[in-house]
């Protein structure tokens, strides 16, 4: 059974920041993409970024020159490292992998407030 867990979620201040990692554990092979979406209230889920096994990125507009992300293919593990958070960034952020065989794996789930 394959598992996604993320952490690093919470609340933080706007200007703040926040890094969130998500394992994947189980039988999972040839992971082709990891990447992070989010979906706040009354909105459809979006892709924030999304990073290939060969390194290349892709970002949201509106997390370039914010947000980077980054992985470990040894530990099936990727990270979303967010810096100068907003109000507008605040939502439930979901992990995604993607194998070569065309199979998708979702995290649960991990809440972000951007709130003084």
């Amino acid at each position: 059974q394959v598992q996604l867990v993320e952490s690093g979620g919470g609340l933080v201040q706007p200007g703040g920041s926040l890094r969130l990692s998500c394992a994947g554990s189980g039988s999972i092979s040839r992971i082709k993409t990891m990447g992070w979406y989010r979906q706040a209230p009354g909105k459809e889920r979006e892709l924030v970024a999304a990073i290939t096994s060969g390194g290349s990125t892709n970002y949201a507009a509106s997390a370039k020159g914010r947000f980077t992300i980054s992985r470990d293919n040894a530990k099936n593990t990727v990270y979303l490292q967010m810096n100068s958070l907003k109000s507008d960034d605040t939502a439930v952020y979901y992990c995604n992998f993607e194998t070569v065989y065309f199979d998708k794996y979702w995290g649960q789930g991990t809440q972000v407030t951007v709130s003084s």
